[in-house]
């Protein structure tokens, strides 16, 4: 699937990812590839990214990488998914 992750100042991420765990508001989730489309408040927390991601040199600094991927940490956000395009609008 597609994830892209904005936040107001740039395009954080934008790629082919295998899944991405979100702090949603009542707990965190997981999308994977043919996920139900699906909108959703975030909160306070990490987006986890998973798969062969490739981060660009601007952006590096704002990620953790671990064993499975790479972690952003957010204040709050937006997120919303169809047809396998996740947009996560992030503070």
């Amino acid at each position: 699937m597609y994830l892209e992750i904005v936040s107001p100042e740039a395009t954080l991420f934008s790629g082919e990812v295998t899944s991405v765990i979100l702090p949603g508001l009542v707990g965190e989730f997981e999308l994977l590839n043919n996920h139900a489309p699906v909108i959703s408040l975030l909160k306070e927390g990490n987006v986890k990214i998973n798969g062969n991601i490739t981060l660009e040199e601007t952006v590096e600094k704002l990620f953790t990488k671990s064993d499975k991927g790479f972690w952003l940490p957010i204040v709050s956000g937006t997120l919303e998914m169809k047809d396998n395009k996740v947009i996560v609008l992030a503070d």
